[in-house]
């Protein structure tokens, strides 16, 4: 007995294999599949970024050494203050890179005053001061991950 033609190209009754459903997914540019046959069940998700949304910064984020933070940080300067990272996330100094960065080193800053943009899970948190002071050293590159207590910014606070 000849077995049936399907318009997949599989026999009748072979199962898919999971490699199978994936490649029809990618194929298709399926955003999501599931294949159910001879009781086994695979379901296929892929994650694509929205078309409409440009990335903040074309350089992929790498962590830094624990080594390096310890040395940013041993950085302090006698009577300065560290503002440290509220979250762990990505640090922006801007809000896209084109424009200029919220603050630079010698900036005089007030309290409330937005210092840096992490982002964390796909939110944009702004980051304020909570002192009015100068702008002593930015201790992270732009578009680096950080950690959560890392320091971000030395800080001398106006007397």
């Amino acid at each position: 007995m000849a077995a049936k033609k399907r318009t997949d190209g599989r026999a009748a009754g072979q199962q898919w294999t999971p490699k199978q459903v994936v490649d029809l997914a990618m194929a298709h540019d399926l955003a999501e599949l599931e294949v159910e046959s001879g009781g086994l069940r695979v379901r296929v998700v892929r994650r694509q970024a929205p078309a409409a949304v440009a990335p903040l910064a074309a350089a992929t984020p790498t962590a830094l050494p624990q080594v390096e933070i310890a040395e940013r940080a041993a950085e302090a300067v006698a009577g300065t203050v560290t503002i440290e990272a509220p979250m762990v996330g990505t640090f922006y100094r801007a809000t896209n890179p084109e424009t200029a960065p919220f603050v630079s080193e010698g900036d005089t800053i007030k309290e409330g005053q937005t210092l840096c943009i992490i982002e964390a899970m796909k939110l944009m948190n702004e980051i304020e001061s909570k002192l009015s002071g100068r702008v002593v050293k930015i201790l992270v590159e732009n578009a680096q991950p950080v950690e959560f207590g890392q320091p971000l910014f030395l800080v001398e606070p106006h007397r």
